[in-house]
This record gives structure tokens, C-alpha cells and sequence, in this order.
């Protein structure tokens, strides 16, 4: 199983692409993981569009994305919303195809340093993703990384909440082959 994995941040420190990386190596198979920097576009805009046409990182992000088998991101919630690098290639990429998520099975995470884990992020996603051909089958918020978080959930309630989807996940990708 070819897995994609990334943080939607571009931070070089960033708590959720560390997420993603854990979440990643939780199934078994060959983990992509790529940094949204690699991915940099210019500021959407139709007119720019119509000039210059799709951003070559749009096409090799759709590429990648259609080559995998599944797919883990974990939401960086900036404001109450996605951070502007990921809204910006979501804006791109669902221009090149709407079909950005290619009906891959998505595990669907977040978290932030705050007490909600990036909650409002991960609802948006998970009303907006499924327009764009996302197949959700988790979906999980680990709240106050620097507190539950240390090489894995160190917080047992979360570890568990964690795993059970994992075992959940797993479970759904064994009938999907």
C-alpha cells in the first residue's frame, strides 16, 4: 500500500506534519511523506489562471495524490480555518480536478498546541473534503500536542480513542482491497 502523508502547514517545525508522520506509520506499506513547501504556488487568482494557466506543482500534487493508496493529513488550524498554504493548493489543485482526493480512503487528523486540537479545521475539512472526492474513514483531534503528545499519545484516554480508530481504519482498508 502506497500511503501519502503530510501536514496541511508549511512551518518547518510543524506539529502536524510530526502527527502525520505517527499517524502514517501506524499502517503498514510505503509512506510518502511530503512537505507542503515543496509544493509552494502563487497566490490564486482566475485571472492568473487564465494568463499563466495551472502552477507545474499542481500537476505533480495531483500526480501524487492519484498515485497513492491512501492517504493521512493532519489539519493546521490557523485562525480557526486552514492555514493560507494549504488553502491556496486546495484552491489550485480543485481547479486543475475537482476530484483532488481521487476517492482515496482518507484518515482525517489534527492538532494544536490549544486545548480544541484544531477541532474547527478538522469539521471544515470534513464537510468540505467530501466535494473534492475525499473518502474519509476516520477522523480524529488530538488537543494540546506539548501535553499528549511525545514520539506517540502519551495521554491514555487519547492513546486509546486513537488506536481504536486505527484498529477501525484498518479494518475497512482490508475490505476496500
Amino acid at each position: 500500500m502506497k500511503i501519502l502523508a503530510f501536514g496541511a502547514s508549511t512551518s518547518k517545525s510543524s506539529i502536524n506534519q510530526q502527527f502525520a508522520h505517527f499517524a502514517a506509520h501506524q499502517f503498514e506499506g510505503e509512506i510518502n511523506m511530503i512537505d507542503l513547501n515543496d509544493f509552494e504556488m502563487p497566490v490564486f487568482s482566475v485571472d492568473k489562471e487564465k494568463e499563466e494557466g495551472y502552477p507545474v506543482q499542481a500537476h505533480e500534487l495531483h500526480d501524487i495524490i492519484e498515485d497513492s493508496d491512501f492517504l493521512v493529513i493532519s489539519m493546521t488550524e490557523h485562525n480557526g480555518s486552514y492555514s493560507a498554504a494549504f488553502k491556496n493548493t486546495l484552491d489550485w489543485c480543485s481547479r486543475l480536478n475537482n476530484s483532488v482526493f481521487h476517492d482515496k480512503p482518507m484518515l482525517l487528523i489534527s492538532t494544536s498546541p490549544g486545548k480544541l486540537g484544531a477541532k474547527f479545521v478538522l469539521e471544515a475539512a470534513l464537510s468540505r473534503f467530501p466535494r473534492h472526492t475525499a473518502n474519509i474513514l476516520g477522523h480524529f483531534s488530538l488537543p494540546s500536542f506539548g501535553e499528549n503528545f511525545n514520539n506517540g499519545i502519551t495521554n491514555e484516554e487519547l492513546a486509546k480513542e486513537f488506536q481504536d480508530l486505527i484498529k477501525n481504519v484498518k479494518e475497512t482498508l482490508s475490505k476496500l482491497k
